[in-house]
C-alpha cells in the first residue's frame, strides 16, 4: 500500500503542471486564439519562480512572479496577434523560442543552487485516510488551485453569461463584433489568463516537482498541454482526466526503469511523447468528435472594420 501511495503521489505531482497549462490554453482557444507559445511561457514561469524564490526566500513570491511573467509574456503574443494581426502559429513558435532562450539567461546564475520547496498543505483528519489521504489531502497549494481552476473554468464557460460571450467570440468573431462585443478585449483577457496558468505550471515544476533550476526543464510539457486540449475536445473535465492520464504515463516509465524492465531507457523516456502522438492520431480518425467542440474561428485573425 505504501508503494502504491507513493506512486499515486508522484502521478498527482507530475500531472499538475500539465493540467494548469492545458486549462489556460483551453480558455485561450475557446476565445478563438491558438497560442503555441505555452512551452515558452511555462519555462519562463519556472525560471522566474525559482529566481525570485532563491533571491527573496519566499516561494509564494516566486509563484506570484511566475504567474505575472506568464501573463506578461502572453501579452506580447496578444500584441502581435490581436493588435497588429500577425500569424498566430508563427508568433506562438517565436514566443516559445524566445522563452527558452530568455529563461536560460535568467536562470544561469541559479544553476546548482539549492531550491526551496513550496510547503505542503495538510487537511486535518482527511490526510490520515489510508491510501488516498496523503494523495488528495496532503498536497502543495498549487495542486488545490489546479482543481479549483478546473471547476471554475467549467462553471465560467458553461454557466455564466461571460463564458457564453467568450465562446461566441471563438465560434464567430465577426458576428460577435456586429453585436457590439469587444472581441479584441475579450481575447486579450483570455490570452493573459492562459499565460498566467502556464506560468503557474512552470513554477510548480521548479518549486514542487523538482525544486531546482535546470535549463529547458519543461522538456516539452507545453506541447503535451497543447495536445491535451485537443484530446479533451475543449472540455475542462476531460482536460483533468487527460492530464492525469499523461502524468501516469510519465511516472510509469520512471517506475518501469526502477523495476528493471528490459527496455531501452531512451524508449521508456519517450513514452509520454509517443502516447501524445498516438492519442492525436486516434482523435484525428474521428472527425465528428474533433469538430464537435472546436471553436469555429480558432486561429483566424480578426481585424475590426476590415
Amino acid at each position: 500500500m505504501e508503494i502504491a501511495e507513493n506512486i499515486l503521489i508522484t502521478i498527482v505531482t507530475a500531472s499538475t503542471p500539465l493540467l494548469l497549462a492545458a486549462l489556460g490554453e483551453l480558455v485561450v482557444e475557446r476565445s478563438g486564439v491558438l497560442n503555441l507559445g505555452v512551452e515558452g511561457m511555462m519555462v519562463m514561469g519556472a525560471a522566474t519562480g525559482f529566481a525570485v524564490t532563491a533571491t527573496t526566500g519566499s516561494p509564494w513570491l516566486g509563484v506570484i512572479a511566475a504567474a505575472l511573467v506568464g501573463a506578461l509574456f502572453s501579452t506580447l503574443f496578444g500584441f502581435l496577434t490581436l493588435t497588429i494581426a500577425t500569424n498566430q502559429v508563427a508568433s506562438g513558435l517565436a514566443l516559445t523560442l524566445l522563452g527558452l532562450g530568455l529563461s536560460g539567461m535568467i536562470g544561469e546564475p541559479f544553476v546548482g543552487v539549492a531550491g526551496q520547496k513550496l510547503a505542503t498543505l495538510e487537511i486535518p483528519f482527511l490526510s490520515e485516510i489510508p491510501l488516498l489521504g496523503r494523495v488528495l489531502f496532503s498536497q502543495d497549494p498549487i495542486f488545490y488551485l489546479s482543481i479549483a481552476l478546473t471547476v471554475g473554468v467549467a462553471w465560467f464557460l458553461f454557466r455564466t453569461r461571460a463564458g457564453l460571450t467568450l465562446r461566441a467570440v471563438g465560434d464567430n468573431h465577426d458576428s460577435a463584433h456586429a453585436l457590439g462585443i469587444a472581441v479584441v478585449r475579450i481575447r486579450y483577457l483570455a490570452v493573459m489568463f492562459g499565460g498566467a496558468c502556464a506560468g503557474l505550471g512552470g513554477a510548480h515544476l521548479s518549486l514542487v516537482y523538482t525544486p531546482q533550476w535546470v535549463e529547458n526543464m519543461t522538456a516539452g510539457r507545453g506541447w503535451i498541454a497543447l495536445a491535451l486540449v485537443v484530446f479533451a475536445t475543449w472540455r475542462p473535465a476531460r482536460v483533468l482526466a487527460g492530464a492525469y492520464l499523461f502524468g501516469a504515463v510519465t511516472i510509469g516509465q520512471l517506475h518501469a526503469q526502477a523495476f528493471g524492465i528490459q527496455l531501452p531507457s531512451q524508449l521508456l523516456s519517450a513514452m509520454p511523447y509517443l502516447a501524445t502522438i498516438a492519442v492525436l492520431v486516434l482523435i484525428s480518425r474521428n472527425k465528428r468528435l474533433t469538430l464537435l467542440n472546436t471553436p469555429a474561428s480558432l486561429g483566424q485573425p480578426f481585424v475590426p472594420n476590415r
